[in-house]
Formats: structure tokens, sequence, C-alpha cells
């Protein structure tokens, strides 16, 4: 179940200039949790590390993963909005 999807995706900054980026899965936003997350690693952001691991393994639901990566992204001002 590595590769969940979320039923909306979510769109944050990738970078300084706002570029946006589009999150499509838990994996995706594991990913971009790990190796481009542009603020300190907070309990909010370990919280949707794990609830996206939680997600890809089965064990929670990818809505848990969204709303969790949602959370931590807000905390940072990285959040954009969703997209269809």
């Amino acid at each position: 179940m590595e590769n969940v999807r979320f039923e909306t995706p979510i769109t944050v900054k990738a970078d300084e200039a706002g570029t946006p980026l589009l999150l499509r899965s838990a994996k995706e936003a594991s990913a971009f949790l790990l190796n481009s997350w542009p603020g300190k690693r907070s309990p909010k952001h370990r919280a949707a590390l794990q609830a996206c691991s939680d997600a890809m393994s089965g064990e929670k639901p990818v809505m848990a993963a969204r709303r969790a990566f949602i959370a931590a992204a807000r905390e940072v001002s990285i959040y954009l909005a969703d997209k269809d």
C-alpha cells in the first residue's frame, strides 16, 4: 500500500519563491517531509511523518496523513491550497 493517494492533492510552496508543488500521495508527502522541509522538525512535522508512514503501511487511513501534513505545513506557512 506504499503509494496511497490523497482524495484531494495538497499544494505547498516548494521553495522561497513560493513555487507551487502538488503532493498527491502519502509517499510524496513523506518524501517532502524528509527531503524538502523548510522549517524546523517540530512535533507536528514528526506527527505528519508518522501519519504518512502509517498510511503507507495500511495502519491508518490516508486522510489522517493528509490532515497531519496540512497541520505541519500551516505551521511553517507553506500550505497553499487544495487543488482538484
